[in-house]
């Protein structure tokens, strides 16, 4: 089947440069059970696919992680039909071999954060979306194999840590991190990729890497060389991050499949008795079931 709306999720940079590839772009408002989106989702064309865009903190970057309105943007998104996710984020690195500048297609997560909508669901219904894979891997695969393609630095797989914020870490923090297993720090994706699970959406993340987060003593001499070099890295990063989406949308693969195991991960996972659902909240969560 062709490829309907493919849902976009970044930052300001990606935003602006993305606009410029589509042939027909406009704003639209979408009100969502959740309140309203971070922004007006930003559609338009691009080769032969639709594009659905949110800037994940808003015009101008006014969203701190923990304000991101994480359901509201999933909810938009699926609401105006896309069923597939492709969403990027800055992270630090917690290893050697993953270096400022590259890119990472992240498979895991290590959920540190609280007080965020972690659930549509919540005095609704109890649902148990399983996440032993919490991203798409045939999206992934698409992305890694893509990159490979056109000669950008990538790593297939990375195990993301999402932390609070908006403060970064503690060096004990980091070192610890690194025991844990983790592979990269970030703080947007969560718990948007739980969210994207339960509106059965096929999800993928393209981590951006800026520096080493502070586990690794920095060479430069004073903080402002240190802020320079982490955003010319962020920038190198999110410009083979635009030509890494720009080659996937303009290719002939088709994105979207209905088979897919993330398009039905609601079927065994609402636990509680139908007959104790309420009629409304059934049809207010419909969206999701589609």
């Amino acid at each position: 089947m062709a490829d309907k709306i493919v849902g976009i999720i970044g930052g300001t940079g990606l935003e602006d440069a993305l606009a410029k590839q589509f042939s027909d772009g406009k704003f639209i408002n979408v009100d969502t059970p959740f309140g309203k989106p971070s922004m007006p989702i930003f559609i338009g064309s691009t080769g032969k696919k639709k594009v659905a865009f949110i800037n994940r903190h808003g015009r101008g970057h006014k969203l701190s992680p923990s304000e991101v309105p994480y359901a509201a943007n999933i909810f938009a998104l699926k609401k105006i039909g896309v069923r597939l996710l492709i969403t990027t984020g800055a992270v630090g690195s917690l290893r050697d071999k993953i270096a400022p500048a590259d890119l990472v297609i992240v498979d895991q997560f290590i959920d540190k954060t609280s007080g965020r909508q972690s659930s549509f669901f919540t005095g609704f219904a109890v649902v148990h979306c399983e996440m032993a894979q919490p991203v798409c891997p045939r999206l992934s695969k698409i992305l890694y194999k893509t990159a490979k393609k056109i000669n950008i630095r990538t790593h297939p797989s990375g195990t993301y840590v999402c932390m609070e914020g908006p403060q970064f870490s503690t060096r004990a923090e980091s070192l610890m991190h690194r025991i844990w297993g983790g592979d990269l720090i970030g703080m947007t994706a969560m718990p948007e990729a739980k969210l994207a699970r339960e509106a059965q959406m096929c999800y993928a993340l393209v981590a951006l890497v800026s520096d080493y987060d502070c586990w690794k003593p920095a060479h430069s001499g004073n903080k402002q060389t240190l802020i320079k070099e982490i955003l010319s890295n962020l920038k190198k990063a999110t410009d083979n991050c635009l030509k890494l989406i720009e080659a996937v949308l303009n290719s002939q693969t088709i994105l979207t499949d209905e088979k897919c195991p993330c398009r039905k991960s609601l079927e065994l996972a609402v636990w509680t008795d139908k007959k104790q659902l309420k009629p409304k909240g059934e049809k207010r969560f419909k969206v999701l079931f589609e």
